[in-house]
């Protein structure tokens, strides 16, 4: 059993919008085994240095969700409307405390996203805002869960923060299932969602992902859908440990007749004691 997803929706004069992401998609699928490796397409020569970085990603991405599981931080959201030629309409900024809690009784793992409100923005109740969450679990598309949903080839090498990191480009498998879904009047539509992975060679950290949508949906309503996730190494203390965690993300969407543009930041990470935190929860 699982719990459902977080969403990421979109209200528009009327109509409703909802983009699942792929978060709580670890509770339904986690104990699935499936096995891990990287897919080249058949039309591209091999290179090995950018697969062996995508199958150490692999690895970290297990782990990623397993050590993000008990961890919380400031997030400052910037909730933007585009007008005509990409002109700023109207921004909101707000802040969060922001928990991501990941659980295992079973083996069935829960995975519970929570926001409470730090520094609420201005709201103009004649505005139409896009509202996002659940987006850092984008980095499912390489969990080798759904290995089988995408085809991944080598894209070059390029130079980010310092570094040289491989380039791996992810393109959708026609009919595979996807971690992101449109959910519109009651029903979901998978995103094909493609786009490219930095990669640090030898670690297999994923220092940035960008995806978007590249097969038309407007019929649904959707003209397009882009983001992009940056990620940078944070330290805790007892234990001393270095995780690569989510630094900030920019989600764009746009409808025939809006365009919005989110920008999350995340800082001030701790742990939180999942002890206590049950503890207290069962005690209300």
């Amino acid at each position: 059993m699982s719990t459902p997803p977080q969403p990421l929706a979109i209200l528009a004069r009327g109509r409703s919008f909802s983009f699942w992401r792929g978060v709580v998609l670890v509770a339904m699928l986690a104990a699935l085994a499936i096995p891990c490796g990287a897919q080249a397409s058949p039309d591209t020569p091999a290179a090995p240095d950018s697969l062996e970085a995508l199958a150490r990603a692999r690895d970290r991405v297990q782990m990623f969700f397993d050590q993000f599981s008990n961890v919380a931080c400031t997030e400052a959201v910037t909730q933007i409307v585009l007008g005509q030629k990409g002109r700023l309409s109207y921004r909101e900024n707000s802040a969060y405390d922001y928990q991501f809690l990941a659980t295992s009784e079973g083996g069935t793992m829960k995975v519970t996203e929570s926001r409470n409100t730090h520094n609420p923005a201005f709201r103009d109740p004649g505005r139409t805002l896009l509202i996002t969450n659940g987006f850092a679990s984008i980095l499912l598309v390489v969990h080798p869960m759904y290995e089988a949903s995408y085809t991944f080839e080598p894209a070059g090498e390029e130079s980010l923060g310092g570094g040289t990191l491989a380039k791996v480009r992810f393109t959708p498998v026609a009919g595979a299932t996807s971690p992101a879904a449109l959910r519109l009047r009651g029903k979901n539509y998978p995103l094909p969602l493609s786009g490219t992975l930095w990669i640090e060679p030898q670690t297999g950290v994923i220092v940035k992902l960008e995806a978007q949508v590249d097969s038309s949906l407007s019929e649904l309503g959707l003209a397009g859908l882009q983001t992009e996730v940056r990620y940078a190494p944070h330290t805790f203390h007892d234990p001393e440990e270095t995780m690569w965690i989510p630094e900030s993300a920019v989600i764009d969407v746009e409808t025939p007749r809006q365009h919005w543009r989110n920008l999350h930041h995340f800082k001030d990470y701790k742990r939180f004691n999942v002890g206590i935190h049950e503890e207290i929860g069962q005690s209300r």
